[in-house]
């Protein structure tokens, strides 16, 4: 007999997490001490000061990078990056069919031409296989992001990008400075990379960004655009003060992530229909999302949007992935690189798990599995 407990919360029953997904960012006792601080001090209506200081200092060392540029966004990080590496009308870009939407929009924002090619099956990231047929006299950069958990195989790139003179921008927006490949952190595999301090990211300040390298000559260009009397794409101190306590816990927060992480890929049989990004045993991911595969057949025909939906009534943050890019812009804008059949198939299929609820730890794998059990046992109808 069923009772209110294993009946999905969707069709009326009681949610696994009463409370709903968890909340992000967290107002803990540190932010709280800065917010404090702040006020206080009046630091927070400062322009440029030891707020903005000190997180250059410290993104520098967790990054190594030799410059580090505070930006208001993830997406004008890109931007700059893009102006700091020369990109410009006639120019081509190659990036995933499955990437961030702003990604492919900054490329033409430049009158540059975005070139999409496929992502891997497996992890679902830009397949760096697919790379040097897609590359011709007018390609000058490759822009890849590392995402939902999943890590680009950037040395097998790096080689690729070496051979042909191609610049590498290096998307760390949905990571953090604790993932790394070959025990080198991210951000480190390219000419420039770029980080986002967005509302939900790992690291959030509501916005902002930065953009890091190891090149004189890109930072300066980057300089020389931003300073304008003043700064066009500041990032606050207000904002810096806040991301200063969250640099702190970063390395507790990414090893509760993964205990979660690595609970849920153990749950085997119980996550049938839900296949994890696979990941190389020389890399460690964070996860600002947690990626799968989903097969709908696998819950009686339940569509991705409504599985989605019924995970959120369970308190369990799922989505949809992206939009692929070649299936929402027209083809006058972008040049394709193979059949793309992968990016199909997330555009189609893949969702996603939000990062506050893996803050929990093992714990999330047993309430996820609940929630899956509930799905399966009794189908959802509409």
């Amino acid at each position: 007999m069923s009772t209110p407990s294993n009946i999905p919360a969707l069709s009326g029953g009681e949610p696994v997490l009463p409370n709903g997904p968890p909340a992000w960012p967290i107002s803990d006792a540190a932010i709280q001490q800065v917010f404090t601080e702040l006020q206080a001090s009046g630091a927070w209506g400062k322009y440029h000061a030891e707020h903005t200081t000190q997180l250059v200092k410290l993104l520098k060392a967790a990054y190594q990078a030799e410059h580090v540029l505070l930006t208001s966004s993830g997406t004008a990080a890109v931007e700059l990056a893009l102006r700091g590496l020369k990109i410009s009308n006639g120019d081509e870009v190659i990036l995933a069919a499955y990437d961030f939407k702003a990604n492919f929009i900054n490329v033409t924002l430049l009158g540059a031409t975005p070139v999409l090619v496929d992502i891997s099956k497996d992890d679902g990231q830009l397949d760096v296989a697919e790379i040097e047929q897609a590359i011709s006299p007018q390609t000058k950069a490759i822009l890849t992001s590392h995402l939902h958990g999943g890590m680009v195989d950037m040395p097998k790139l790096r080689e690729v990008a070496q051979t042909h003179g191609l610049s590498i921008i290096e998307d760390c927006c949905q990571t953090s400075s604790q993932a790394s490949i070959d025990k080198q952190s991210v951000g480190k595999f390219g000419d420039v990379a770029v980080l986002s301090f967005g509302g939900s990211k790992l690291l959030s300040a509501g916005r902002g960004g930065a953009v890091l390298t190891c090149r004189d000559d890109i930072a300066q260009r980057i300089r020389l655009y931003t300073q304008r009397g003043n700064e066009a794409y500041p990032l606050s101190e207000m904002q810096a003060a806040i991301l200063e306590p969250q640099l702190d816990q970063l390395r507790d927060r990414h090893q509760r992530r993964l205990e979660a992480v690595t609970a849920i890929r153990n749950l085997s049989d119980q996550l049938q229909g839900l296949c994890p990004f696979s990941t190389r045993p020389e890399t460690t991911a964070d996860y600002y999302k947690l990626g799968f595969w989903y097969d709908a057949d696998s819950f009686a025909g339940l569509s991705r949007e409504t599985f989605c939906r019924a995970m959120r009534a369970e308190g369990i943050p799922f989505d949809p992935g992206f939009a692929a890019l070649h299936r929402i812009h027209s083809r006058r804008r972008f040049r394709q690189a193979g059949r793309l059949e992968h990016a199909d198939a997330a555009h189609e299929s893949l969702v996603i798990l939000h990062h506050p609820f893996l803050l929990q730890g093992a714990i999330a794998a047993q309430q996820l599995s609940q929630a899956l059990e509930k799905i399966k046992a009794h189908p959802i109808r509409l």
